[in-house]
């Protein structure tokens, strides 16, 4: 007799999101949770610090190795992940305050084995009302990445809000073009993870 059983979660990489604005179900938000879908569908684990989350760390002071419990959670996160995929609205031309807060944490990295990001592809989402936003946004969030040693995705994904709305009250995108760029930024984000045997599959016994 056979039976199919799903491999253990740790065996599956690890796709952490960050991103979001104060704003409940906010564009930057929403748009993050469409790509970390997609990675689930691909059978990544994946986890978000949102704008809740990312509202609630105490601002980044490099001056003390104190942190509280949801800092060492996005910490512990991102030392722990695969691939890492950031949101971040376009303010003024780059990167907002909140996000960039939550990026600064990172600095508790500098010693692992693995340096910051290194080794670890990381998609980039903005968002802005206007394509000038969204452009030096963009170059701005790949910039970070690069001096955290990560590897921006080929694919970063801009969305100009000043238009019609990309996503329906549940969060889903209803722009077909947006869904299938927050789709291959997933994929992207997961090219660099390690290739664990049999991950995202089902094992067989007889």
């Amino acid at each position: 007799m056979k039976h199919t059983v799903h491999l253990h979660d740790a065996d599956r990489p690890l796709i952490v999101g960050i991103g979001g604005t104060t704003r409940p179900g906010s564009s930057t938000e929403k748009a993050l949770r469409c790509a970390l879908e997609r990675a689930r569908q691909l059978g990544a684990r994946t986890l978000l610090f949102g704008g809740s989350e990312l509202a609630a760390l105490s601002a980044f002071d490099p001056q003390t190795s104190e942190r509280t419990p949801a800092e060492q959670a996005l910490i512990e996160a991102v030392r722990a992940a695969d691939g890492v995929i950031f949101a971040t609205p376009g303010y003024h031309g780059g990167v907002s305050g909140l996000v960039k807060n939550a990026i600064d944490l990172l600095e508790d990295l500098r010693q692992d084995s693995r340096v910051y990001l290194d080794g670890r592809a990381v998609g980039c989402i903005v968002t802005a009302a206007g394509w000038q936003g969204c452009n030096t946004t963009l170059g701005a969030l790949r910039s970070i990445v690069h001096a955290l040693r990560g590897w921006p995705t080929p694919l970063g994904v801009t969305l100009n809000t000043a238009g019609a709305a990309l996503f329906d009250a549940h969060g889903h995108c209803t722009d077909a073009q947006v869904a299938a760029s927050l789709a291959t930024l997933a994929e992207q984000s997961l090219v660099l993870a390690p290739q664990r045997k049999g991950a995202g599959q089902r094992v067989s016994h007889g």
